[in-house]
C-alpha cells in the first residue's frame, strides 16, 4: 500500500478522500488555487500546494501543475475525485508515466466509455440494451434536425463529452431544436472541449438508476446495487436514494448483471457507475431499462451506496489501485436498510435557482447524521466552481423513515447570507408522490408550486421582534444592540404563553433563542449576527427578521420591475438571443450568462422591446451589472 496521495480536486471530495485516507494511515497531499487558499479542504490535508489562479483551466484543470506538486510533495499516489481531471484518459497516462499510482480505472477504459456515442455502440456489442437516438458523426445542423424530425419529440439533445447535466437540452419542438442546439453546443464546448452532440428520444415518464460497479486488477468485477437519482433540476441531481424504490428482484438482477457485463466489456478496474433510465409509466420492468453512460470515477452520489452495503467505497479504490484483491465477493456484498442524500446547493430557489455566492457568516449543518462538505463557518462560496457545498446523508429501517430523517435535517440547515435549497429539499421529501415513491426525472418541474418554500409568517416574527426588544437592557459600559441581553428565563412562541430561551448574542459571543410550535417543539432559531441583524431559520429556509422580509429579498438580482436584466453573479456572456429593439414576450431570453460551470438566461420580464443591450458575447460582467433593458408595450 502507498504511504502518501495527493488528491487532485478540491471541496467536499477532497475531504471525503482525506478522511479514509487518514484512518488508514496515509499521507494527505491537497492541491489548490488562489480562490482556495483559506478552503477547508487545505486545512485538513498534512500538506498543500497552491497550483495557480482561480479559474480552473489555470489551477485545477492544469495536469502538468498538478503532477509537478506531487513531484514536490514525494507523493505516491493520486485521487482525481470526480470532475475537473477524474474522467480524463491522457491525465491517467501521465501519472501513470511519471512512476504514480493512478487511484482510477485504465486509461483504456475511460477513453472506450468517455465519448457517449462510442460507449453506446460498444454497450450494444456487450448486449447491454441501450436507448433509440442518433450517435452519427455528421453533426450538421440540418442532419442533426432530421434525426431529431425522425426520431420524434420530445427528444434530448446531450454532448458527448458531457456528464453532471452538462451540455444537455431537452427539446419539445422542431422550431426549438436550433437554439437548444446551439445551447447544449455551447456548455458542452465550454465545460469539455468538446461541441458534438448525440441525439435520444426523450421518454417521458424517466426514472435515472444506476448501478455502481467495482473492478480490480485480478478480472474480478462486482456491483454494490443500484441507486435511484430521479429526483433532478435542469438534469442536476437533488436527492439520490439506494435501493431505488419499486425493485422487485427480478428487475434487480437484469439490471445489475447488465452494468457488470458493461464494466467487464472494458476490462473495468476501480470504482465506477452504469448509468441507466427505466419508463416508469407502468412500474419498473427488466425490458423497460436502457443503458445511457457510464461513469468512469466515484459518483457524488456515493455514500448512500456505502450507507446500504456497508463499505468504505474509498477505502476499496486505495486497495484496488495497489494491486490488492476486491475486498468482498459478489455474495458477500449485503444490501441493508435504506439511505438517502441531498444535495445541498448554494443555490436560491425564490430567484429561479440562480446560484448565491459570498462568505459564510453563519454555517451550521444538522447533527446526528452524515454530513460531508468542503466548507465551513468564515468560508467562501465561490463563483469558480461548482455550488454544491454540503451533502446530508442518512441511512434507516425503511424508506419511510429515513425520508423523515433527511427532511429534519434539510430543516435543521442554517446559512446566511448565502442562499441554499435546503427549504426546496425539505419540501421534496414530505411531498406525497415522494413518500408513495412516484418519482421520476419530471416530479421537480411538474410539482414546482408545491415545493415553493412556504414564507415564514411576518406577524409571527414581528412578534417575536418586538418581544425580544422589549427585554433588551442597556449598559452603559457597552454598545448594545436591541438584541444583547436576553439569558433571562422567558419564551418566545408566537401568540402563546411564554415557555423558554437561550440568549442570543451578547458582546459578539453567539447565541440562540428558540421560537416554539404548538407542540412545544423548537420552529424557529434566531441568531444575532451583528448589532443591527438578526437572523430567523424555519425549515431550511432564512429569514432576516431586523427587516421583517424574507432573506434577500429585494437584491436587485434577475429581471427588475424596470425591465433592467441585472447580473445575478459575475460571469461570462455566451449570447444574445435577442437583439436592441426586438419585440420579445414574457420569459423570452434576451441574454445568456455563464457562471459556476451553468448557463443562466435573463429573461424579458413582460412583453416589450428590447431597448439595449450593453454587453457583447465574451464580456466578463460583474454581480448586479445591468446587462440589458426591456421597455413595456405600451411604454411608448
Amino acid at each position: 500500500m502507498f504511504k502518501s496521495v495527493l488528491v487532485a480536486n478540491r471541496g467536499e471530495i477532497a475531504c471525503r478522500v482525506f478522511r479514509t485516507a487518514r484512518r488508514m494511515g496515509i499521507r494527505t497531499i491537497a492541491v489548490y488555487s488562489e480562490a482556495d487558499a483559506k478552503a477547508l479542504h487545505v486545512r485538513e490535508a498534512d500538506e498543500a500546494v497552491l497550483i495557480g489562479p482561480a479559474p480552473a483551466r489555470e489551477s485545477y484543470l492544469d495536469a502538468a501543475k498538478v503532477l509537478a506538486a506531487a513531484k514536490t510533495t514525494g507523493a505516491e499516489a493520486i485521487h482525481p475525485g470526480y470532475g475537473f481531471l477524474s474522467e480524463n484518459a491522457d491525465f491517467a497516462e501521465a501519472v501513470m508515466a511519471a512512476g504514480l499510482v493512478w487511484i482510477g480505472p485504465p486509461p483504456a477504459a475511460i477513453r472506450a466509455m468517455g465519448l457517449k456515442d462510442a460507449a453506446k455502440s460498444l454497450m450494444i456489442a456487450a448486449g447491454v440494451p441501450v436507448t433509440p437516438g442518433y450517435l452519427g458523426e455528421d453533426q450538421s445542423l440540418d442532419r442533426l434536425q432530421t434525426e431529431a424530425d425522425t426520431i420524434g419529440y420530445p427528444v434530448l439533445i446531450k454532448a458527448v463529452a458531457g456528464g453532471g447535466g452538462k451540455g444537455m437540452r431537452k427539446v419539445e419542438r422542431a422550431e426549438d431544436f436550433a437554439d437548444g442546439l446551439a445551447s447544449a453546443q455551447r456548455e458542452g464546448q465550454a465545460s469539455f472541449g468538446d461541441p458534438r452532440v448525440l441525439i435520444e428520444k426523450y421518454i417521458t415518464r424517466p426514472r435515472h438508476i444506476e448501478v455502481q460497479v467495482f473492478g480490480d486488477s485480478h478480472g474480478e468485477v462486482v456491483h454494490l446495487y443500484e441507486r435511484d437519482c430521479s429526483l433532478q433540476r435542469r438534469h442536476q441531481k437533488v436527492i439520490e436514494e439506494a435501493p431505488a424504490p419499486g425493485m422487485d428482484a427480478a428487475t434487480r438482477k437484469a439490471i445489475t448483471d447488465a452494468a457488470v457485463r458493461a464494466a467487464k466489456a472494458v476490462n473495468y478496474e476501480g470504482a465506477g457507475t452504469i448509468e441507466f433510465i427505466a419508463d416508469a409509466s407502468d412500474g419498473l420492468k427488466a425490458d423497460r431499462i436502457w443503458f445511457m453512460e457510464m461513469n468512469t470515477r466515484l459518483q457524488v452520489e456515493h455514500p448512500v451506496t456505502e450507507a446500504v452495503t456497508g463499505v468504505d467505497l474509498v477505502e476499496w479504490q486505495f486497495r484496488v489501485a495497489a494491486g490488492e484483491p476486491m475486498p468482498l465477493k459478489q455474495d458477500e456484498i449485503g444490501l441493508n436498510g435504506w439511505a438517502m442524500e441531498a444535495r445541498l446547493y448554494a443555490e436560491d430557489p425564490a430567484n429561479g435557482f440562480l446560484p448565491s455566492i459570498g462568505r459564510l457568516d453563519h454555517f451550521v449543518m444538522p447533527e446526528g447524521i452524515r454530513v460531508d462538505t468542503g466548507v465551513e463557518e468564515g468560508g467562501e462560496v465561490s463563483q469558480f466552481y461548482d455550488p454544491m457545498i454540503a451533502k446530508l446523508i442518512v441511512h434507516a429501517e425503511t424508506r419511510e423513515e429515513a425520508a423523515e430523517d433527511l427532511a429534519e435535517a434539510a430543516r435543521q440547515v442554517e446559512v446566511w447570507p448565502v442562499k441554499t435549497n435546503a427549504a426546496f429539499v425539505m419540501k421534496c421529501l414530505e411531498h406525497p408522490r415522494f413518500v408513495a415513491g412516484d418519482v421520476d426525472t419530471g416530479f421537480i418541474a411538474a410539482e414546482e408550486s408545491d415545493l415553493a418554500a412556504e414564507p415564514l409568517s411576518e406577524m409571527g416574527i414581528e412578534d417575536a421582534a418586538n418581544r425580544l426588544r422589549q427585554f433588551a437592557s442597556p449598559r452603559a459600559d457597552r454598545t448594545v444592540s436591541p438584541w444583547d441581553h436576553l439569558d433571562g428565563a422567558i419564551g418566545f412562541r408566537a401568540n402563546a404563553p411564554d415557555q423558554r430561551t437561550q440568549s442570543v448574542r451578547v458582546d459578539g459571543a453567539p447565541h440562540v433563542a428558540q421560537l416554539l410550535d404548538e407542540n412545544d417543539h423548537p420552529m424557529t432559531r434566531l441568531i444575532g449576527l451583528s448589532a443591527t441583524r438578526v437572523i430567523a431559520f424555519e425549515n431550511g429556509s432564512a429569514f432576516d427578521v431586523s427587516a421583517f422580509g424574507r432573506a434577500g429579498s429585494g437584491s436587485g438580482s434577475g429581471p427588475a420591475s424596470d425591465g433592467a436584466l441585472r447580473a445575478p453573479m459575475p460571469g461570462k456572456i455566451v449570447a444574445t438571443p435577442a437583439r436592441a429593439g426586438d419585440t420579445v414576450t414574457k420569459g423570452q431570453p434576451v441574454v445568456v450568462l455563464e457562471a459556476m460551470k451553468m448557463e443562466h438566461a435573463l429573461v424579458a420580464p413582460f412583453d416589450g422591446v428590447v431597448g439595449e443591450i450593453g454587453v457583447s458575447v465574451g464580456d466578463q460582467v460583474a454581480a448586479d451589472m445591468v446587462l440589458a433593458v426591456v421597455k413595456a408595450a405600451d411604454a411608448g
